[in-house]
This record gives C-alpha cells, sequence and structure tokens, in this order.
C-alpha cells in the first residue's frame, strides 16, 4: 500500500485545498443536526422499536454521503496519475539542420505539385521517424535565415516547415548562406559529437556573401556533415520566369540547372554525400537512406509513463449519491420520526 501511493502523482495538486473546506461542512452538518434534533414521543411500541433500529441509523448518516461524496469528487479534479514505471532507454539522437531552398524555381511544377511543397512533405516524414533528435530548420534564397532553431519537438518543427514559403526573401540561391547560418547555430546549441546539414536545392548559387566553399569550411572545422539533395528533373520544367506587379509568379518552360559538381564536392569534403532526386520517390529514398546511415546511441533522459487514476473517484462519488437518494427513498416513511 505504502508502494503504491509512493507512486502516486497529482497533475492539479493545487485542487487538493479544496479538501479543506470539508471539516467545516462536516462541523456545521453536527451543528445543524444538534440544533434541529426534535422527537415526537407517541405512546405506541413501533416508535420505540423505530429509534433503535438501524433505518434510523442510516437516516442519520445520510447527509454525510454528499460529503463523502464531493471528496471523492475533488479527488478526481486533482487528476491523479500512477507512474506505471520509469526508465533510462537508448536511443538513436544526433543534431540535424534542414537547410531548405526558398529561390523561386522551388515552384517549378516537375514535382506535384511542385518541388517546394513535396520536398517538405517528404522532410516530414524523415522528421517524424527521428523521434530522438533535435532538428532544427533554415531557409535561404538571396539570404540564409533560421527558421526553427534546435529542438525536439517536432510539432512545432512540422509546423514551421509547413509555413515556408517562396517570395518573402530576395530571389536568388544563396547556397553558402544557408549553410553557414546552420553550422553557425549547430555550433553554438549543438551538444552532441554527430552534427549533420542536410542541404535542398535546385539550383546554383548566384548570391550571398558567403561562399559554398567557405561554408564547407566552417562545417568541416565543426565536425559537421553535409549531405546534399539536387531536386528537379532533367531537361526543363515548368517553372517562374518572372513576377507580375501584384507579386505573382509568371510560369514557362524553363533549363533544369543543379550544380551537381559544387553540390558534391561541400558533401564530400565534409563527409557526407551528394543525392539527385528526380522525382519524388528518389526524393523519399534518398532521405530513408540518409536516416539510415545517420545514428547514434545515446542514453535518453528518464521517461515516466502514468496511467489516469480519477475514474474510480468520480465512480466512488457518483455511487454515493445514488446510494444517498435509494436509501432516502426507501426510508422515507421514518423521515417524521427523525429529522434529517
Amino acid at each position: 500500500m505504502i508502494n503504491w501511493f509512493s507512486q502516486l502523482e497529482w497533475q492539479n495538486p493545487w485542487m487538493l485545498l479544496l479538501l479543506g473546506i470539508l471539516p467545516f461542512l462536516w462541523l456545521r452538518r453536527i451543528r445543524n443536526q444538534q440544533s434541529q434534533d426534535v422527537e415526537l414521543i407517541f405512546p405506541t411500541l413501533m416508535h420505540f422499536s423505530a429509534r433503535k433500529s438501524w433505518k434510523v441509523f442510516l437516516l442519520n448518516i445520510l447527509p454525510y454521503f454528499k460529503i463523502a461524496a464531493l471528496a471523492f469528487f475533488i479527488l478526481a479534479m486533482a487528476r491523479p496519475q500512477w507512474v506505471l514505471r520509469e526508465e533510462k532507454i537508448e536511443a538513436d539522437g544526433i543534431d540535424i539542420f534542414l537547410v531548405m531552398d526558398l529561390s523561386s524555381s522551388m515552384l517549378s511544377q516537375d514535382f506535384n505539385p511542385n518541388r517546394l511543397e513535396v520536398s517538405k512533405l517528404v522532410a516530414k516524414d524523415f522528421i517524424d521517424k527521428r523521434s530522438y533528435d533535435r532538428i532544427g530548420l533554415v531557409g535561404f534564397s538571396g539570404e540564409g535565415f533560421t527558421q526553427c532553431p534546435l529542438t525536439v519537438d517536432h510539432n512545432v518543427l512540422n509546423h514551421l516547415l509547413g509555413q515556408l514559403e517562396c517570395g518573402y526573401l530576395e530571389d536568388g540561391t544563396a547556397i553558402g548562406m544557408g549553410l553557414s547560418t546552420a553550422v553557425n547555430r549547430l555550433k553554438e546549441d549543438s551538444l552532441t559529437s554527430s552534427k549533420v546539414i542536410i542541404l535542398i536545392t535546385d539550383g546554383v548559387n548566384n548570391a550571398g556573401e558567403i561562399s559554398p566553399d567557405l561554408a564547407a569550411e566552417l562545417a568541416k572545422v565543426y565536425k559537421i556533415k553535409i549531405y546534399s539533395i539536387g531536386v528537379g528533373s532533367t531537361g526543363e520544367a515548368y517553372s517562374p520566369i518572372g513576377r507580375q506587379a501584384n507579386g505573382e509568379f509568371v510560369f514557362g518552360m524553363a533549363p533544369v540547372n543543379i550544380d551537381e559538381g559544387l553540390l558534391s564536392k561541400i558533401s564530400t569534403y565534409t563527409g557526407g554525400k551528394y543525392y539527385r532526386a528526380t522525382n519524388t520517390e528518389q526524393l523519399k529514398e534518398i532521405y530513408g537512406e540518409i536516416d539510415a546511415l545517420e545514428k547514434t546511441k545515446i542514453e535518453v533522459k528518464t521517461f515516466r509513463r502514468y496511467s489516469d487514476e480519477f475514474r474510480p473517484f468520480v465512480i466512488l462519488g457518483i455511487a454515493l449519491l445514488l446510494l444517498q437518494w435509494i436509501l432516502g427513498n426507501l426510508l422515507n416513511p421514518l423521515m417524521p420520526l427523525k429529522n434529517v
């Protein structure tokens, strides 16, 4: 029994303060009963037997059923939880930054509906598989920015990933800026020995103050691997070729240009690998391969699993109220003999 109570915790412990009103209700009931305890004596033996019967005893204690029921309801509102088990587990965990190209060419429709939406969807699947990793998100076009710092809250990360869109920044493909932003974040925030950048782009570096080569140098200094993924079909694709005054993109057929030599170079230099995805299935397979390659055993902090135990208290409270109602109706003929 003592061990059971040691494993019991309360999600809303402040609700237990309400139990302090119960003694006052109890005393008030006793005083009211004493002040109203009036008997009318009849010259019959029936009354004498009724006063000594168990029925009168029940009539005396029935009002206290409500107080006990209130106690059980308060305990239920405090949300008692029983700790089922407490464990430390060994899991795969590394720090990863996704660096997503947001240049206008990522709206090309050689992927359905376009390269960016497919890249976000496949990245989300990858995130969902990496339960114990801290993952961050960088977006870039003409410059780079941090959309989400390293976090284990993958719900927040997926929400911020879904908000990435093309056209908010100056257009261009500043690969070096995107990479250096992620490197800087990993340098400052990462505490693990395994650090990875996954770069998703569909173009040629043509903007930014930091070159991809310099960003790769920085990544190697801080022992960060870069996996690069070139997204886009071969030949031509239906792509943005201009922009109207209202901000809407004008589409037309345009050649697909990906600097595969550069991407392969920076990936190999940092110990990573370059991939080319010309369709959605290839992109999924690439993420699957990276997922299999990057595994590091870590000891995850203690996990507690709980079982909510408020239901028995609710059931007991309702049972007491029902019992009071049933007994009150069954013993109703005695009510004139004893004021309850």
